[in-house]
């Protein structure tokens, strides 16, 4: 039994009432909702199985005013300041199943939260980079430009154990007239895939392989196709002396139609979770007769004579088509993790493998952890 809260004048409470009186009601949602008034000394039960919000806003509820939140469902549920609401908090606002605690009005639009029990969990963003795809090799004018590797970014909730961290391979550059070798995965809570190789001789090797971008392909080849979220199709070629670029994570390559050039690669797209904007997984440039293609920032530019340039390693750009020699080697991947700073008390996190830790942000309110070869995230 739970006693009718809020009282109402003249009510008169039976015993049982009165015993309950510290049993309040519960409020259970199925969907993200916006507090109100009456949820002023209840239980608000969030029961979602995906990602939802609980908004506070301002001026609906006064100083020392209380509620209870828990979340029962599988979905994390985040407590949202509406505009001109602060709401403080030693821990996390953001609840994973059976998480919970008491928030308190200390005004209108200034609020406290105070989590149960100890906090288990920390909210992460994090950038997957998967390692570049070679470029193709040629015995003529020029091999296709290799693929960028895939370029994901996404939030999660972890816990503590630990944590397989893997930075992706970069692809091995074509022989000559083979295409080149595909980059591969990298990955933590999500994957990022390798690039595609690009296309080198005719028949069998002329095409792009797929990828996270696709490989640029040579005459008689088909190009590349790339993952969507991930990265890009590679550049088509119609002409016996250029190659089409490799597919790059913010473009695709560019095709050869005529001419004696190869195609430029794919433009990358940058990040900044290290403190630093960064490019990442650009496509690799078409081999040519003339000139060779151009690269994405941080990957390999296309030969006329001589082997494919190289992606940067852990960049995850596509190596360089050859011309008339072997193609470049793909750059390897990278895997950023950052948490709020604040959110981490209590918290003991350390990692293995070849890494940089620092902070970021606009006020340097984050954490981060940058893996440029594979090992594990530790959070105890």
């Amino acid at each position: 039994m739970t006693t009718p809260f809020p009282f109402v004048a003249s009510a008169v409470l039976t015993a049982a009432q009165m015993n309950a009186i510290t049993t309040l009601p519960i409020a259970t949602k199925t969907a993200s909702y916006t507090a109100v008034v009456g949820d002023v000394g209840k239980r608000i039960v969030m029961n979602v199985a995906t990602g939802n919000t609980l908004t506070i806003n301002n001026t609906i509820f006064s100083e020392g005013d209380t509620i209870f939140v828990a979340n029962k469902g599988a979905g994390s549920t985040t407590i949202t300041a509406g505009a001109g609401v602060t709401i403080n908090t030693s821990g996390s606002l953001v609840l994973a199943q059976h998480g919970g605690g008491t928030l308190i009005a200390l005004s209108a639009s200034i609020f406290t939260f105070f989590p149960s029990g100890a906090i288990t969990t920390l909210a992460v963003e994090f950038l997957l980079v998967g390692g570049g795809g070679g470029g193709g090799g040629r015995n003529g004018e020029g091999g296709g430009g290799g693929g960028a590797g895939g370029f994901v970014t996404g939030t999660g909730i972890i816990g503590k154990t630990t944590y397989t961290v893997k930075v992706g391979a970069s692809g091995a550059g074509g022989a000559i007239a083979q295409h080149g070798k595909m980059g591969t995965a990298s990955g933590f809570i999500n994957t990022a895939n390798g690039g595609g190789g690009g296309g080198g001789e005719n028949d069998n090797n002329a095409s792009g392989l797929n990828g996270a971008s696709g490989g640029g392909a040579r005459r008689s080849g088909s190009a590349g196709t790339g993952i969507s979220g991930e990265g890009n199709n590679g550049g088509t070629a119609t002409n016996a002396t250029a190659s089409g670029g490799g597919g790059g994570a913010g473009g695709v390559g560019a095709s050869v139609p005529s001419g004696t050039t190869g195609g430029a690669g794919g433009a990358p797209s940058t990040n900044n979770y290290d403190g630093t904007t960064r490019s990442y997984s650009g496509g690799g440039g078409g081999g040519g007769s003339v000139t060779g293609g151009t690269g994405g920032t941080g990957a390999g530019n296309g030969a006329v004579s001589g082997v494919g340039g190289n992606g940067d390693n852990n960049r995850g750009g596509g190596g360089g088509g050859g011309g008339t020699s072997t193609g470049g080697n793909g750059g390897s991947g990278r895997v950023i993790v950052r948490w709020l700073t604040a959110d981490a008390t209590g918290f003991s996190i350390s990692s293995t493998g070849t890494t940089t830790t620092g902070t970021s942000g606009a006020s340097s309110e984050y954490t981060y952890i940058a893996w440029d070869s594979t090992g594990t995230l530790v959070v105890a």
